[in-house]
């Protein structure tokens, strides 16, 4: 379609680079939804005669599917560009909601882990990676900043998807399948409306931005980068791995936390004098999904003054020393425990959101899209090891008749040693070996293109394509040649 063709995605001469963020706030603001599930789970739970267990299934089978779906598609995302991919985010989330609503109305849970988890889930990876490397392409002064705003976004989308939604399951009834069915309806058609103005208004970057991009960069050398890397040669790399270590145990350390934030404030100060009532438990969890989304803005806009390595060294080394804390004082006081691990969660949330621009300063920006699609599957492992670490730990507490902080003490040292080793692991990133560099890096670093940045992307993709179109067609002639000769 010619709508969606690469070439139609290329922004006319003048564009404003700072129309690019709000596109993708677009996308990311409503498949942040996701992490406003939970207001589902009791009014699931009660009409349709659910186990807990079961009614966090679609969450996450949805966050499996973010991981594997980035990674199988983030090749196609990145050759395809950044509005068919948000087309296609767009009809997968949306569609999702709508199957769910279906499922509830007729009682079939099943449905709704089909239509949320599954197809909702291929939304939120496509979705999620979408606007990735256009807006390092259109900031590539401040990667770490543009992404940030993005992925801000995607970690907010609860703190509009929530109140929303109890609102409308206030108004609809959140004890019938009529009244969730309705706020799945309206969720699914507002969320098409809204994630279409990203659709429309995404674009990539003009040859004249070639010109703009050299007098950004201008006064920032090491924000260059003068080399590229393929997503195929990338995942044969030691850093790519070592990215993923990295990721995986900073993402395991915080959602640990979010996942069972409130009950977990409300044991480590049962036995203590100033025991934390649960309705003051439910306000912590706000502020610690508020120092989850401000932690990607303000952290990875950092990491664009400190450099990627040293405010990783932040999120690891200063993430295990207040695990520490919290192990040791944390049930002392209410307002350091709830310090410590606003800190840890802003960490968290800026883990995902600078993790973009490390890939770029590793492997460049030719398929940094389809690169971060493959290291999402750390979130994906991070998601069920976090969660499992956690409540399998404390369950095991309870029943051999721990209280408060001894519930969780056995799983604080896991996570101080996960993050110590993501520490090490960042220490031992090194620059990529030149040997897997793609072959045109040097000769175009040498003497300026003719075309703009994305304009070349396109014709390596071109060329890729033709070659093997090239190879299928020989490989036809071959067969062919040979039935002949049997016959």
């Amino acid at each position: 379609m010619g709508f969606l063709a690469r070439e139609r995605q290329v922004a006319p001469p003048g564009w404003n680079r700072w129309l690019v963020p709000p596109a993708a706030l677009a996308i990311h603001l409503s498949i942040g939804q996701a992490y406003a599930w939970s207001v589902f789970k009791t009014p699931l739970e009660k009409t349709l005669g659910i186990t807990g267990t079961q009614s966090a299934l679609p969450f996450q089978l949805g966050i499996v599917m973010l991981g594997l779906s980035a990674a199988v598609l983030g090749t196609t995302v990145e050759r395809r560009g950044p509005r068919w991919a948000m087309l296609m985010s767009l009809i997968a989330f949306c569609s999702g909601l709508l199957i769910s609503a279906a499922g509830v109305w007729a009682g079939q849970y099943w449905v709704v882990v089909l239509g949320y988890g599954l197809v909702g889930g291929i939304g939120l990876g496509i979705g999620y990676i979408s606007p990735v490397s256009t807006l390092i392409k259109w900031f590539p002064d401040r990667p770490g900043m543009a992404t940030g705003i993005a992925i801000m976004g995607f970690g907010g989308g609860a703190l509009i998807a929530s109140p929303w939604s109890t609102s409308m399951l206030t108004v609809f009834g959140a004890t019938s399948t009529s009244g969730i069915g309705k706020a799945f309806l309206v969720h699914g058609i507002a969320y098409a409306v809204f994630m279409s103005v990203g659709v429309l208004l995404i674009r990539l970057p003009s040859p004249e931005f070639t010109a703009e991009k050299a007098a950004l960069l201008k006064d920032k050398p090491k924000a260059t980068v003068s080399f590229n890397v393929s997503a195929n040669n990338a995942i044969k790399t030691p850093q790519f791995w070592l990215l993923w270590v990295v990721l995986c145990f900073n993402v395991t350390a915080g959602i640990g936390i979010l996942e069972k934030a409130a009950p977990m404030l409300v044991d480590f100060f049962k036995e203590s004098s100033t025991p934390v009532a649960a309705t003051a438990a439910t306000g912590f969890v706000a502020l610690l999904s508020a120092a989850n989304m401000a932690g990607r803005f303000i952290w990875s806009s950092t990491s664009d003054i400190v450099g990627r390595k040293n405010i990783y060294r932040l999120y690891l080394g200063v993430g295990a020393l207040l695990y520490l804390v919290l192990l040791t004082v944390g049930s002392t006081s209410t307002p350091l425990f709830v310090i410590a691990a606003m800190v840890i969660l802003s960490f968290y949330g800026a883990g995902f959101a600078t993790v973009p621009a490390y890939l770029r300063d590793l492997f460049g920006t030719y398929q940094v899209g389809a690169i971060h699609g493959r290291l999402l599957t750390a979130w994906s492992v991070a998601g069920v090891l976090g969660p499992l670490i956690v409540n399998a730990i404390a369950d095991a507490g309870k029943k051999a008749g721990h209280v408060g902080p001894d519930l969780y003490a056995t799983s604080f040292y896991i996570m101080i040693s996960l993050l110590v080793v993501g520490f090490v692991a960042n220490e031992l990133i090194r620059p990529v070996n030149p040997k897997f560099h793609e072959p045109k890096a040097a000769e175009e670093t040498e003497k300026p293109s003719p075309k703009g940045d994305d304009e070349a992307t396109v014709a390596k993709w071109n060329e890729a394509e033709a070659a093997d179109a090239a190879e299928t067609a020989g490989k036809e002639d071959a067969e062919d040649a040979e039935g002949v000769v049997k016959k």
